[in-house]
């Protein structure tokens, strides 16, 4: 299996972390995000990963090498302008007819990635991988009907999402006919075009903890559950 972890960001939300190292060198406990990521994606059988880099992309290149002390294979693809989370895809040419798994690299999960590439069926071209959220609403919420009578009244509501994991799983055709060379795409537009044209989209729902790194209270957090849960993402 082949996986693609997205590392060409810029990382400002970081800052300033980030002035100095990418976002993926940022650490949790005692070892960089995008380290948590191969070990785990070595773990589940992906043999070959490729990293997209951008800014910093020389000190992503000195930390990860060719994958070797992983027992995995590692290439990079570099974009020489941000090309998004879908358009550096592009810049890939040696893709064979398997589907790929790509994620985000400022992603902290103990998602069971082989099972999502597992569960993609071709014809769908991209499988969303989700996670449950709650939102609280700090707010006292309005329903009102067109002339502006009340309707309903909820103070401070919870709100259930089903979000993106920033994790996907791509059928070779999608990057073949639909992610144009060279040019800045992201992954919600590449969706809509696909569910516009009329193809199948489909979700992986799992029970997995998932944050997204990119904020500077997410990363404390983020922290403190890998330093006392370490076997939960890197199982012995």
């Amino acid at each position: 299996m082949r996986a693609v972890i997205l590392a060409g960001g810029a990382g400002s939300r970081l800052k300033p972390f980030t002035f100095t190292i990418p976002k993926p060198l940022v650490p949790i406990g005692e070892m960089p995000i995008i380290e948590i990521l191969i070990r785990q994606l070595a773990a589940q059988g992906f043999d070959r990963i490729t990293i997209s880099v951008g800014h910093l992309a020389q000190l992503i290149r000195a930390v990860c090498g060719d994958g070797s002390q992983w027992d995995v294979n590692i290439d990079y693809v570099e974009e020489d302008h941000p090309l998004g989370t879908a358009g550096c895809l592009s810049l890939i040419h040696d893709l064979d007819e398997s589907p790929i798994l790509v994620v985000n690299g400022d992603t902290l999960t103990d998602l069971d990635f082989s099972a999502a590439v597992g569960g993609h069926r071709d014809e769908s071209g991209i499988t969303i991988c989700t996670n449950q959220r709650e939102v609280a609403i700090d707010f006292g919420v309005l329903e009102i009907d067109d002339e502006g009578l009340l309707l309903g009244y909820r103070e401070k509501p919870t709100l259930d999402y089903l979000v993106s994991m920033g994790v996907y799983v791509i059928s070779r055709w999608v990057v073949d006919d639909h992610i144009p060379d060279n040019e800045r795409l992201d992954m919600p537009d590449l969706v809509r075009t696909l569910a516009d044209l009329g193809h199948p989209v489909r979700t992986h729902n799992a029970e997995a903890y998932w944050l997204d790194l990119g904020r500077i209270d997410d990363l404390e957090q983020g922290d403190a559950v890998f330093r006392n849960q370490r076997s939960r993402f890197l199982p012995d």
